[in-house]
């Protein structure tokens, strides 16, 4: 059923007009010529805007429409990534682009219209003969000596949505200037006309098991604890792909690692786009490993994990005090693997202080404490993994990555990977799980060690989703509200430091103070209390989107003082949240 007719501004109809001409499809046409019959807000959502990049490149839900993920708003983003790579890399023989994709709906489709256009530029594809996790995408792009890539994926996004992201010689997300410079490109791409799609299928090479093998090599390469391992072979790991890319590579990146007891959850264990189990696939939302737990009660195992579609991102359960299943939050995940990757290094005499750790600036310092003990540098990025692996490149030659991730349950241990990586992530939790049963406990007691010695942290997440255009507005003027009237007080306790990212300065309330963020200009308020609460208000760049990032945090005596002291600072986050007016 078509939504209400509403007044649809005539740009809105001239754009949608372009979509009636012969260059496209017979199916798309009359979409397009229902939706201007309705002459419904459909049709707005669908023409208001073309899709542009924002952290984690183009993504929308699929349909026609300029502000749509579909073969042509695929195929014209792909034209503009061909302009801009055949200008940049002019001057070589021969340029190469490797493109992979996930289980979603039309992936496999808009994955080969990526390789069509691209091949009619001139340009090389390798494109995976069969789906693949995006870290494996990034680890080809490098293997290859590619000079870019692009996986579509829709992430973690429900069903609906797909997506396209595009990489660069490194093996990272587009950072500046290359992606204003590839929207720039892709904005001049006027009409499908403008797109090259006769295929040179010479220049299309398929990509399959021998580069599941190289990156599977390297996944095992990054093993600290083999021994270990070999004492603890029979630890009873419970796995979930969620429907997702890593139902092959993950169960055999831990059989590389030498762990023989993995249990799949075979309901979830096929690629399936319609994620048939679950409401979403995305393993930060407890419903998402509700059928992995359920089967680890049964098997009593040590261990749950799950990766969302694309396997960047990975959720894990564990065994808490009460023993009883417990998912750990992104931020905890990503503590405990820099504490044990820190611990290994030093046991090794790996530290020499030219290594480092990298983190986005909403994830907890948590990660940052302990860095400091062990005398490791730590350094903030801008949310989005694309701009960890800018840090790893700037780095490169000089200091050594260690491992890094942010809260949203994206993690990276060593740089032969350029992006979020579930599959190394899945294996190194596995060896943690291992390590801490040798040592007589649990990853949830190792996680009360790291608390006993750097602090109780406590965070949380809260998203506000506004629909649409007048979505998008409301949430640019509650940015702006925070940006102009900032708050003097959250939780009763004083502000005494602002950071507007958007003006690049970290301001000292009491000393009136301003110094300058060496960062890149983001749309990004943090605001720091005397008493250590920690405020982050961020809209999305890729969805009508905002989310406040609370953290507090207090000395932890001991474990048998978690409870208390962990209900005392749900309650300063109770207490923050209400003073900015929202609900806890």
């Amino acid at each position: 059923m078509s939504s209400k007719q509403v007044k649809i501004d005539q740009q809105i109809i001239d754009k949608a007009n372009l979509w009636l001409s012969e260059d496209y499809d017979n199916e798309t046409r009359q979409k397009v010529q229902q939706l201007m019959a309705d002459q419904s807000d459909e049709l707005v959502e669908a023409f208001y805007k073309d899709l542009a990049f924002g952290t984690g490149g183009l993504r929308g839900i699929m349909g026609v429409g300029t502000n749509r993920i579909n073969q042509y708003t695929i195929g014209m983003t792909t034209q503009g990534f061909a302009n801009y790579l055949n200008a940049q890399f002019s001057k070589m023989d021969e340029i190469k682009v490797v493109i992979g994709y996930d289980c979603r709906n039309n992936s496999k489709l808009f994955a080969q219209k990526t390789a069509d256009v691209l091949s009619a530029n001139g340009i090389k594809a390798y494109l995976f003969e069969n789906l693949r996790p995006t870290p494996e995408i990034s680890f080809a792009i490098r293997t290859l000596g590619c000079q870019g890539g692009v996986v579509i994926t829709a992430s973690h996004n429900p069903k609906e949505y797909n997506g396209y992201k595009v990489y660069w010689d490194d093996g990272g997300q587009l950072v500046a200037p290359h992606d204003k410079n590839v929207m720039a490109e892709v904005n001049k791409i006027a009409t499908i006309a403008a797109v090259k799609s006769q295929p040179k299928t010479e220049l299309i090479e398929l990509l399959g098991e021998n580069m599941d093998d190289l990156f599977v090599q390297a996944v095992k390469a990054v093993s600290l604890s083999p021994a270990i391992i070999q004492q603890q072979k029979d630890l009873k790991i419970v796995f979930t792909p969620i429907h997702g890319t890593s139902y092959k590579l993950v169960p055999q990146a831990l059989k590389a690692y030498g762990f023989e007891n993995v249990t799949i959850v075979e309901e979830q264990a096929m690629p399936d786009g319609n994620f048939s189990t679950v409401h979403s696939p995305n393993p930060e939302e407890a419903a998402a490993l509700e059928m992995a737990i359920d089967l680890a009660k049964k098997t009593d195992a040590d261990i749950v994990m799950g990766t969302d579609p694309d396997a960047d991102r990975v959720g894990i359960a564990v065994k808490n005090l009460n023993n009883e299943f417990e998912i750990l939050n992104g931020n905890q995940t990503g503590a405990l693997l820099i504490y044990y990757l820190l611990t290994k290094w030093k046991e090794k005499n790996k530290l020499n202080g030219k290594q480092f750790v990298g983190k986005t600036i909403v994830t907890t310092t948590l990660i940052d404490a302990i860095c400091k003990a062990f005398n490791v540098a730590c350094y903030d990025t801008l949310t989005g993994f694309k701009f960890i692996a800018d840090l790893i490149k700037k780095k490169e030659g000089q200091e050594t990555f260690i491992g890094g991730g942010e809260e949203s349950y994206g993690y990276l241990i060593g740089d032969f990977v350029r992006d979020k990586d579930a599959i190394t992530s899945c294996a190194m939790l596995a060896e943690i799980a291992a390590w801490a049963k040798n040592e007589g406990t649990t990853m949830y007691g190792k996680l009360m060690e790291i608390y006993e010695q750097h602090g109780l942290y406590k965070e949380r997440l809260l998203s506000i989703t506004k629909q649409g255009k007048k979505g998008g507005e409301e949430i640019e003027q509650m940015i702006h509200n925070l940006r102009t009237n900032p708050p003097t007080k959250i939780g009763g306790s004083e502000v005494v430091m602002i950071k507007d990212y958007q003006t690049s300065e970290t301001i000292d309330v009491a000393k009136n103070k301003k110094e300058v963020i060496d960062l890149p200009p983001s749309n990004v308020l943090q605001y720091f209390t005397a008493d250590g609460t920690k405020v982050t208000a961020r809209p999305s760049g890729t969805e009508p989107k905002i989310k406040f990032y609370f953290s507090v945090n207090a000395p932890l005596k001991n474990k048998t003082e978690f409870k208390k002291q962990n209900k005392q600072l749900e309650e300063r986050l109770d207490k923050a949240m209400l003073s900015l007016g929202l609900t806890p």
